[in-house]
């Protein structure tokens, strides 16, 4: 499957390729094009929009709480790994405004910030970061496997 979103990406436009690659659709093709653009092409090119104002998978509010399009593909797709549920948190509180967001969520944020700076196109980024996402994924199913919560995490 395709899938499409505006290019530029630095949290959330990168955390969904990861998400999307490891546990939706492993052969997944991604597609990043400018703002205002994702709707049209997604039409031409018979792709899944993401992250972009008026699609499915995007941002949402739901009992008075922000949700990032990584969650909307976590809800979507059914998802119940325990160390996903920890990784949106911080996936959300690098991307959007939560209170109490994890310590780990502005690492990710400098982070992605940083990728994006140095990378020379948002498949380079991608290329770059899917490790970083790759070893988040791992301390958080960690964490869930020794009984630990990210909110308690904060020393």
């Amino acid at each position: 499957m395709k899938w499409i979103t505006r290019e530029k990406a630095k949290v959330d436009r990168i955390a969904c390729p990861w998400l999307i690659s490891r546990f939706v659709d492993k052969d997944a093709v991604f597609l990043f094009v400018p703002k205002g653009k994702v709707i049209e092409q997604a039409k031409k090119e018979n792709a899944i929009p993401f992250d972009e104002s008026g699609v499915e998978l995007t941002h949402y509010e739901e009992n008075g709480k922000e949700y990032v399009s990584f969650d909307s593909i976590i809800r979507k797709y059914n998802l119940r790994d325990p160390a996903l549920m920890d990784l949106a948190r911080i996936v959300r509180g690098a991307d959007a405004s939560i209170p109490d967001s994890p310590p780990e969520s502005a690492g990710l944020e400098a982070m992605a910030l940083g990728f994006r700076a140095i990378a020379m196109d948002d498949f380079e980024n991608i290329k770059l970061q899917f490790p970083a996402y790759d070893a988040l994924y791992a301390y958080c199913k960690a964490k869930v496997e020794h009984g630990e919560k990210l909110e308690h995490s904060q020393k």
